[in-house]
């Protein structure tokens, strides 16, 4: 996820399983998102995202179990152009994704900077950026499952500016595999 701090001004940082929750970054319709840090045996830490199912979701079976498969499909995804999903966890009944933080911006903020200012990105930057996003949905449509090694079918089904991550280094991220079309998903989406 994206260092894009969210207005939320009176966030105060809370502990949060293992983590230290500093900010929310993001709210979705199932799921909000925290910069966080971890910490680690000698004093190692680590910023991360959290990405939390909504706690008037969180009893919701149809729900947790779309939050599970996101994880169940992500987790197994390593590739540098993936956001790379650390575990799938519960903390007083709250079920919880920590995942890979990136300093940056979403391709979203982009455009509408972009826009704001009256100029278009330029050429050679959105040619890079679609060539890694392809690269990193073609990983994951390749992908095989490590022990079987059956192929594992994975479609995005959500490739949009907001699940698209840019950080300040340069590197191009797909995230959110929430919708995402797998063999090995458990629930099922309807088309549109």
């Amino acid at each position: 996820m994206t260092g894009k701090v969210a207005e939320d001004a009176q966030f105060q940082p809370v502990r949060y399983g293992n983590y230290l929750l500093l900010d929310r970054i993001n709210v979705g319709g199932m799921a909000e998102v925290f910069r966080a840090k971890s910490s680690g045996m000698a004093g190692v830490e680590r910023l991360v995202a959290i990405k939390r199912i909504l706690p008037h979701l969180a009893q919701d079976q149809g729900f947790t179990n779309m939050f599970i498969d996101e994880a169940r499909i992500a987790i197994n995804l390593r590739h540098a152009n993936i956001a790379q999903l650390y575990e799938l966890n519960q903390t007083d009944s709250s079920l919880f994704i920590a995942m890979e933080y990136l300093q940056g911006r979403d391709l979203r903020a982009l455009i509408n900077r972009m826009r704001f200012i009256g100029r278009a990105i330029p050429l050679p930057l959105v040619v890079y950026i679609i060539s890694k996003v392809c690269e990193g949905l073609d990983y994951a449509h390749r992908k095989r499952d490590d022990l079987t090694m059956r192929d594992l079918n994975i479609v995005h089904r959500d490739v949009s500016p907001q699940n698209v991550l840019l950080s300040y280094e340069g590197e191009v991220k797909i995230i959110d595999f929430g919708i995402a079309k797998a063999t090995a998903k458990k629930t099922h989406t309807q088309a549109g």
